[in-house]
C-alpha cells in the first residue's frame, strides 16, 4: 500500500498515525499501572500471610474488643497443636523523649514469650531475642487480673524514633496515652527494633512495644468501672506445630477448637485469608481490565478511523492495483499489517509509559502512593497477553478497513 501524499498532507498523515499510536498507548498505560500496582501490593500481602509465623487469628468486632485476653491466651495455649497463642493490643499514644520532645507513637502491647514465636522469618531478625521488658510471660504484674503486681516499667524502641530523636538504650521516656503529659508514666529503654514495609495500613514507623498489662492500665483498658472492655487486646495470634501447619484439614480442625473457646468471636486462618486474598485479586484483575476497556475502545476505534482515512487518500492506488489483478486478500493484508504495526508500536508504547509512570510514583507521590507503587510487580506473562490482546482487536480495525478498500467500484477509483 502506498503511502500517502506529499508536503502537508504527508505531515498531516504523520500526526494521525503518531495520534493512533499515542491513543493506544495511553489505553494501554492505564492497565499497566493498574495491573502492575494492584498485583504487586496483593502479591506482597499474600507473601506477608505465607511468612507470618502464625496460622491463626481471634479477633472481635468494635474497638479493642478481645477481653480477658490473658486467661484467653492461656486456655488456647492448652490446645495440644498450639506452641504459642499472643495478645496484641495497639493503640496510639504519645511519647515524651528525654529532651522534651512530644510526638504520637503506635504502641503495641504485647506478652514477651508468646509474642516472639509468632514472628515470622522477616520480623523475626527485627527484634531483640529475647524481648528485653522484664517478666516475661506479663503474670506479675497482671497479677491474675488485679493489676497490683509491681511493673518493670521497660519499652523498647523502633529504630526510626530513635535515631529521630537521639535516644539510646538506658535512657527514659515518657508514655502517656494523650498529649496531657500529666497522665504519663516514664519508661526505661531496654532495647530498639526494626520496622518492617506494610502496605495498606499505618507504616507505625514511630513505634513502641511494650507489656501488655503496662498498656491496657495506661490507656484505661485493663479493667475498673469506666472500662469499657475488661483486659483487652485486639487480637490473639496463635502459632500451631509446623506438622500441623503444613496440613490444611489439621489446621482447620484447630480453628474449629479455638472457634469452640470462642464462639462470639471471629477466628480465622491465614491460608483462608490468603485464598481470599487472590480471589479478590484476581477479581480486581478482571475488573481493572473491564475498567481500561473504554480507552481501548477509543484507540482502537481511532485506529480504524485512521486505516479508513488511509483507504480512501489511497483509494486510486487501490483501484490501480485491482485492475492489475492484484487480489483482494494480497490488499487485505497489506492494510491488517500496517495496522498491527501500529497496534503493537501503541501497546509497547503504553508498556514503557505504564512503567515510567509507576517508578514517578514511586519516587515522588505521596509517602502511601510511593509504598503501594515501589511494590508494583510487572509481570511478562500478563503484560504479554495484553499486547496480544491489543494486536489481535487492530485486526477488528483492519477489517473495516479492508471491507471499505475492497468495495471501492474501480471505475470510480480510477477517475
Amino acid at each position: 500500500m502506498r503511502r500517502f501524499g506529499r508536503g502537508g498532507s504527508l505531515r498531516h498523515t504523520r500526526l494521525q498515525l503518531v495520534l493512533a499510536v499515542a491513543a493506544i498507548g495511553a489505553a494501554v498505560a492505564l492497565p499497566v499501572v493498574l495491573i502492575s500496582v494492584g498485583g504487586g501490593v496483593a502479591a506482597h500481602e499474600l507473601a506477608n500471610l505465607e511468612n507470618a509465623g502464625y496460622q491463626i487469628v481471634v479477633s472481635a468486632s468494635g474497638l479493642h474488643g478481645i477481653s480477658g485476653a490473658h486467661a484467653l491466651s492461656d486456655r488456647i495455649l492448652a490446645l495440644p497443636s498450639v506452641t504459642a497463642a499472643s495478645p496484641v493490643l495497639s493503640i496510639a499514644i504519645d511519647a515524651v523523649s528525654p529532651h522534651g520532645k512530644l510526638s504520637p507513637v503506635l504502641a503495641e502491647g504485647v506478652v514477651p514469650t508468646e509474642f516472639t514465636p509468632t514472628l515470622g522469618p522477616t520480623e523475626n531478625g527485627l527484634f531483640p531475642q529475647p524481648l528485653p521488658l522484664g517478666d516475661p510471660t506479663d503474670t506479675v504484674h497482671y497479677a491474675n487480673g488485679t493489676y497490683r503486681g509491681p511493673a518493670t516499667y521497660d519499652v523498647l524502641l523502633s529504630t526510626p524514633y530513635a535515631d529521630a530523636y537521639g535516644i539510646t538504650v538506658g535512657d527514659r521516656i515518657l508514655l502517656s496515652p494523650s498529649t496531657n503529659t500529666s497522665l504519663g508514666t516514664e519508661y526505661n529503654v531496654t532495647g530498639v527494633f526494626g520496622v518492617p514495609p506494610t502496605v495498606l495500613g499505618p507504616t507505625g514507623a514511630f513505634a513502641v512495644l511494650l507489656p501488655l498489662s503496662d498498656l491496657q492500665v495506661m490507656t484505661g483498658f485493663a479493667g475498673g468501672p469506666s472500662a469499657t472492655v475488661t483486659d483487652a487486646a485486639d487480637t490473639v495470634q496463635v502459632a500451631v506445630t509446623g506438622s500441623v501447619a503444613d496440613n490444611p484439614a489439621a489446621l482447620g480442625a484447630v480453628r474449629a477448637e479455638v472457634q469452640g473457646i470462642v464462639p462470639y468471636y471471629s477466628v480465622t486462618s491465614l491460608n483462608q485469608e490468603a485464598q481470599q486474598l487472590q480471589s479478590a485479586s484476581g477479581v480486581l484483575t478482571g475488573f481493572y481490565l473491564a475498567l481500561s476497556s473504554v480507552g481501548l475502545t477509543v484507540g482502537l476505534l481511532f485506529l480504524a478511523l485512521v486505516l479508513l482515512r488511509r483507504v480512501e487518500s489511497n483509494r486510486r492506488s487501490i483501484g490501480i492495483r485491482r485492475a492489475l489483478g492484484i487480489p483482494g486478500r494480497t490488499i487485505a493484508v497489506g492494510i491488517a499489517a500496517e495496522g498491527l504495526g501500529l497496534a503493537v508500536a501503541g501497546a509497547l508504547a503504553g508498556l514503557v509509559g505504564g512503567f515510567v509512570l509507576v517508578e514517578s510514583l514511586a519516587r515522588w507521590a505521596s509517602a502511601a502512593v510511593q509504598e503501594a507503587a515501589a511494590l508494583a510487580v510487572f509481570d511478562p506473562i500478563i503484560l504479554a497477553e495484553l499486547v496480544a490482546g491489543v494486536a489481535g482487536l487492530s485486526l477488528l480495525a483492519s477489517a473495516l478497513a479492508t471491507r471499505s478498500a475492497l468495495r471501492l467500484d474501480i471505475t470510480e477509483a480510477l477517475r
